[in-house]
């Protein structure tokens, strides 16, 4: 969701190096983007952890002598760190008691705090003067990795022309946000019978014991790729699907940017603040009152 925000900046200054500092497990999103030139892994936990850990973040981004620093997270230590490299313009929003770590600090309004989380980043850079070009996040393939994608898909057997479905039936945030494995399985049946499909499993080494749910209640032969592969190797993979069903999650949002036929499930969370965007995405969530609650489990009976 950060990717228009990137964009915007990218317009502003074509000719700029543009770094992205990332948790590894989200680097693939960018590590083989146009828009970005070289991706800083943060490594917390491990190499960056406490105190220490972000003083040695913050040398080795001071010897890369960088000229401004974009601060699309809201905490405290996102305008910490490049404080204390020495970066001499630090933009982002002044909230969280950071305002003085901050030299171009915006005021979040109420109606950027309620709109989608898109619009949140691109409000920020838009008040600096960085103008939007799409509102949609946008990620493409490499040759390499279609290639790469096509070699994985012929250890399973794929026969034919088939169609390709990808269900991803977890979510890190909780169980609030995951419908049910047995519904998973039987959505499968339901579509091998009707469309005559290929479906794979997606999701990570967490989303193990699902898959394994989600399987023992389908009748059909599911081929299970949760933990076998890398971001940008499940970003392939979903980019050769005709449809992907999924809960509100990071693969929807990857889904929704390769421009893939999407079904996005919700529960306890907001479509309209952290949906898919993208003009073949659809939503499917109950209308109950106390939806969206926003909690990670649900205190009731999940209905």
């Amino acid at each position: 969701m950060s990717l228009p925000s990137i964009s915007a900046v990218r317009c502003s200054f074509p000719n700029a190096h543009i770094a992205v500092l990332a948790k590894p497990w989200v680097a693939g999103i960018f590590q083989e983007n146009p828009l970005v030139d070289e991706v800083i892994l943060y490594q917390k936990p491990g190499l960056h952890q406490g105190l220490g850990g972000k003083w040695r973040l913050a040398r080795q981004l001071r010897h890369a002598h960088f000229d401004l620093a974009f601060l699309l997270p809201n905490s405290f230590e996102s305008a910490l760190i490049p404080f204390l490299a020495g970066i001499p313009r630090r933009a982002g929003y002044r909230t969280d008691g950071r305002i003085l770590l901050l030299t171009h600090p915006v005021k979040l309004t109420a109606e950027v705090k309620a709109g989608h989380q898109v619009d949140y980043y691109l409000a920020m850079v838009g008040a600096l003067g960085f103008a939007s070009t799409n509102r949609f996040p946008e990620l493409k393939i490499s040759a390499e990795r279609e290639k790469e994608a096509e070699r994985f898909l012929n250890r399973f057997h794929r026969q034919g022309q088939q169609k390709i479905v990808g269900l991803s039936p977890g979510a890190t945030y909780g169980p609030a946000k995951q419908w049910f494995p047995e519904r998973f399985g039987e959505l499968a049946d339901r579509l091998t019978k009707i469309v005559g499909t290929h479906i794979l499993l997606f999701g990570s080494q967490k989303d193990k014991d699902i898959a394994v749910q989600v399987k023992q209640n389908s009748s059909t032969p599911l081929t299970d790729l949760t933990g076998m592969t890398t971001l940008e190797q499940a970003m392939a993979l979903i980019a050769r699907c005709s449809l992907f069903i999924t809960n509100d999650s990071g693969l929807m949002h990857i889904a929704a940017a390769l421009g893939v036929p999407l079904v996005g499930i919700f529960g306890s969370t907001d479509p309209q603040r952290t949906g898919p965007r993208g003009s073949r995405c659809q939503i499917v969530q109950k209308p109950i009152p106390c939806a969206p609650c926003l909690r990670a489990e649900c205190p009731d009976d999940r209905r």
